[in-house]
Parts: C-alpha cells; sequence; structure tokens
C-alpha cells in the first residue's frame, strides 16, 4: 500500500505485475489533508509493505502508518532516506515556523527520485513474499534509466531561462528541491509555510510583494489542484503584468489530464517553468 499517488506510480512501475499496488491518495487531491476511510485504516494494517512520504507530507494519514507499523507491518519512509533538506528562511519571512525541519517534497528532484526508486526496489523484494527479483530489479533499472533522461531533459530545458531570470514565487514552499539541484533562487511563497493548511497575514503578502519587486518577478506558480485566489491577489498588488502558471506540484492529475505519472507531472511542469520564466 501507498500513501500518496506520485509515490504510487513510482511504485508501479517498480513493481509491475508482481505484486498489487493499492494507492490511498486519489488524483488531485491534497497530500496535506487527505484522509483514510475506516476500511482503508484497517486494509493498512493487512499490507505486506507501506510505502510513505514521510516528513509529515501525508499529516492525517501518518497516525495510520504508525498504527500499521506496530502492528508488525513494514512500512519505508522514503523521505527520510533521500538526504532531504531543511526548510529555510526566504526572502518573504517564511517558512519561519518550520525553518531547519526537513522539506517533504523530495520528489521535485528527479535525481533523489533515482534514489528513492532504487530503495523501493529493495523493499520490495525484501518484504513482500512471492515476487519475482529479477523482474522487479530489471523494471526499477529500466525506470532509472527514464529517470536519468528526464533530469538531462529537464536540465537542457531550464538552460534556457537566464540566470537572472530563475527566480520562484509558488502558492506554498514546494520546490526547495528542484531549485538546489538547478539552480533557482526561491524568491517565497503566498503561504508562507510548508503545507497548503498555512493561511497568509497581510504582512506575508507584503513582504512577498516586496521581495518581487526588489527580484523583477513577474510570474507566480500555483498548484494546479489548488485554488488560485491566493496566488491572483498578487496579480492585485503588483498590477495586471503579473501571470499566475499553473503547476502540478504535490498530486498527479486522473490519466490523460496532463500529469497521470510522475515523467509527464515533471515535464509539464519543466515546460511550464522554462515558457513562464525564459519570457518573464
Amino acid at each position: 500500500m501507498v500513501t500518496t499517488n506520485i509515490l504510487g506510480d513510482i511504485t508501479q512501475e517498480i513493481v509491475g505485475d508482481e505484486a498489487e499496488i493499492v494507492v490511498l491518495m486519489k488524483p488531485n487531491a491534497d497530500p496535506h489533508s487527505f484522509g483514510l476511510s475506516a476500511v482503508q485504516a484497517a486494509e493498512l494494517e493487512r499490507a505486506d509493505l507501506v510505502v510513505h512520504n514521510g516528513l509529515g507530507l501525508e499529516e492525517n494519514v501518518l497516525r495510520h502508518v504508525d498504527a500499521a507499523r506496530e502492528s508488525g507491518v513494514a512500512a519505508f519512509e522514503v523521505g527520510r532516506a533521500v538526504d532531504p533538506l531543511t526548510f529555510r528562511l526566504h526572502a518573504d519571512g517564511g517558512p519561519e515556523e518550520e525553518a531547519g525541519q526537513p522539506d517533504p517534497h523530495f520528489w521535485t528532484d528527479p535525481d533523489r527520485v533515482r534514489r528513492a526508486a532504487a530503495l523501493i526496489a529493495e523493499q520490495v523484494v525484501e518484504h513482500v513474499d512471492g515476487v519475482d527479483e529479477k523482474a522487479v530489479r530489471d523494471n526499477a533499472a529500466r525506470y532509472d534509466e527514464q529517470l536519468a533522461d528526464l533530469t538531462t531533459w529537464m536540465e537542457e530545458s531550464f538552460d534556457r531561462i537566464p540566470e537572472e531570470k530563475r527566480a520562484l514565487v509558488t502558492n506554498h514552499h514546494v520546490f526547495g528541491y528542484l531549485a538546489e539541484r538547478f539552480g533557482f533562487r526561491v524568491i517565497g511563497a503566498v503561504l508562507p509555510s510548508g503545507t497548503t493548511l498555512a493561511s497568509p497575514s497581510s504582512s506575508d503578502l507584503r513582504s512577498l510583494t516586496e521581495a518581487m519587486r526588489e527580484a523583477g518577478v513577474r510570474t507566480v506558480f500555483a498548484d494546479s489542484s489548488q485554488p488560485k485566489r491566493l496566488a491572483e491577489v498578487l496579480r492585485t498588488e503588483l498590477g495586471g503584468g503579473v501571470r499566475v502558471v499553473e503547476l502540478y506540484s504535490e498530486s498527479l492529475t486522473e490519466k490523460g489530464k496532463g500529469a497521470g505519472t510522475y515523467l509527464q507531472m515533471m515535464r509539464a511542469n519543466t515546460i511550464a517553468m522554462t515558457d513562464g520564466l525564459a519570457g518573464d
């Protein structure tokens, strides 16, 4: 069983037809707020292996994962195993309450996803009875090649963005890993937090608009599954020249809706970011 749909897709690529995978988070859901039914919570405790993001991401699900672990179920916290970054104070002053805490959004760095995929393969071989080890490892090797190709393509795409324009403003702090990996500066976020459950104050928005003016940033990236009202407030504050560009940051979509797989999500985001910033 897998908590988030992003990890669900990655795990499916590795497992293939060797075992049944149940993904708990629906498409277009928010990992910070989705919950489990009583039936799902009970099923979690009967799984061979639970794969979860951890680092505080699935805020309403982690207690059920802990309960499954206490009942003897093997549980793998992927985020903690891939050298997580910590939240840092940005130009807008946030996420102040989380500074120094681990950032759970590791999947925005495809190199860390390569590491995660290899570790998930090891966990599947070790804990899921009846799987063909060679098939799992072959799947993992094939997927690793696809992830390596993704990284190369992202690097080539981002090369179109001049150094001085590599500045990100998002609806909340979610792209720290991508920023470190590909040389972006995170100016700030509308929600001064690593979770969508936070709320901005008027001083938060004022600080962010000042930081955007200073950096000359006119593009705000907002998650496609979240309301964009707060990002659009910045458009009002800074004038009509500000653009709000949709990204898929924390959830896959339904199949065929733009980001049905992790690879599709990352490619769509790269195109949107490159088009949004190169011509900013």
